[in-house]
């Protein structure tokens, strides 16, 4: 004799499984159409070079400003450049491995 609750979990395990199967699907075509965007390509390429931009100009303005108040024997605006964009480059590594942990 067939047990008719046996019958009922085995329908709902089913339901179930075809709702968890829809909602992959649906979550793999989203992150496919999302990789292959050029809007999402170039807005990655747009805030890995602003980050690495804004410190490097902050560096030399700064820079500039130190050498024109102080006389030395070593460029500020060089140095300045330099950790600018030393800094810049780190931001940016910190933004494309965020970016990269939630894919």
């Amino acid at each position: 004799m067939a047990d008719p609750l046996r019958n009922k979990r085995t329908l709902a395990s089913r339901e179930v499984e075809k709702t968890i199967a829809a909602k992959e699907a649906r979550r793999l075509e989203a992150r496919r159409e999302r990789d292959h965007s050029l809007l999402f390509g170039l807005s990655i390429f747009g805030i890995v070079g602003w980050s690495v931009v804004i410190p490097t100009l902050l560096g030399i303005a700064l820079g500039i400003w130190l050498d024109s108040r102080w006389t030395s024997r070593f460029s500020w605006t060089l140095m300045l450049l330099f950790g600018g964009l030393i800094l810049g480059c780190f931001n940016a590594w910190y933004w494309v491995s965020h970016i990269s942990k939630n894919e």
